[in-house]
């Protein structure tokens, strides 16, 4: 379930520094009430079906495309693009930037996965500027997250994990596989760097066993590159985050509501993240979604969305 598909009435290029342009767009209500959408990855980029969240009557809906992914320029396809200047503290950075380039006060933000991390640090540095919260397939940035990507689901998923550890240098794999492919994917062979994106997709897809198959995103070499570039650029520098400060800071979010939609099924589920932020956060609700996992199109999970952003429309 979702609402009809819908343009943008406005779009552009917002200029964050280093070079980046961050691609931004609006639709829906121009009068309507603010919400962001913060996108997944790091370096899924938005889509068109994200602007389906939300009842295009009652909101006014802002995409964009984090740092080097989407139509953000530079782009992470390219070699050549240094990702030194993308990190959590820039994203959080061009987020601010962006609400005030369309003259918002506040905003709802909505955030899967990856950005269901963002989202929290942002409302956590900026709670005067959020309204509510809606976040789904739960993540917090920490070291055990990731680990328990890389390495933990290994015991779950036996032979694509070995094909995915044996990618590697024999003398890399009982350490940070994301590092390892990192170096891979910044190797001067175009070759090398191709099976390494591929071979790193392959996991990726193979640790969501609940969504449709095969990934069609995966099929496109400039999204596979970018995503791979992206999130083992990230995974491997803890995502610039102090281990556990999402769930600390959790405090901070003290008057904003918010609903964590979260498939049973999700392999993240294992950490408990989802029940420690809930415990932490008194006005955030937890529903939890059988037989779906970390798939955001998931009907039920969908539904429970799409339940939360109508909810907030009368707030």
């Amino acid at each position: 379930m979702s609402y009809p598909e819908i343009e943008p009435y406005e779009h552009g290029m917002l200029d964050v520094g280093d070079g980046n342009l961050v691609y931004w767009e609006v639709c829906g209500n121009p009068r309507g009430k603010p919400a962001v959408f913060v996108h997944g990855g790091p370096g899924s980029g938005c889509n068109a079906g994200m602007r389906r969240c939300f009842d295009p009557a009652a909101y006014r809906i802002v995409l964009f495309d984090q740092r080097n992914c989407g139509r953000s320029t530079p782009h992470a396809s390219d070699p050549d693009t240094c990702l030194d200047s993308n990190t959590t503290p820039h994203l959080l950075a061009d987020m601010e930037q962006l609400r005030q380039r369309l003259g918002i006060d506040r905003w709802l933000v909505f955030g899967g996965s990856w950005g269901a991390a963002l989202g929290l640090l942002y409302a956590e540095r900026y709670p005067e500027r959020v309204t509510e919260l809606v976040l789904t397939g739960l993540a917090t940035g920490r070291r055990a997250e990731t680990d328990l990507l890389t390495r933990g689901l290994g015991h779950v998923f036996p032979q694509e994990w070995e094909r995915f550890r044996s990618a590697v240098p024999a003398a890399e794999r009982d350490g940070d596989l994301a590092a390892a492919y990192r170096r891979l994917l910044h190797d001067p062979d175009p070759a090398v760097r191709d099976k390494a994106a591929r071979d790193w997709c392959a996991w990726e897809e193979a640790i969501v066993p609940a969504a449709p198959k095969p990934f069609l995103r995966y099929q496109d070499p400039a999204f596979r590159m970018a995503f791979a570039r992206l999130v083992t650029h990230y995974w491997s520098h803890g995502s610039w985050l102090e281990e556990g400060i999402v769930l600390r800071e959790a405090g901070r979010l003290a008057g904003i509501p918010g609903v964590i939609v979260q498939g049973t099924l999700d392999l993240g589920n294992l950490l408990g993240t989802p029940w420690e932020l809930v415990r932490a956060w008194p006005e955030g609700e937890l529903v939890l979604v059988d037989e779906a996992g970390h798939f955001a199109g998931a009907p039920g999970i969908s539904d429970a969305l799409l339940a939360a952003t109508d909810r907030f429309a009368l707030r």
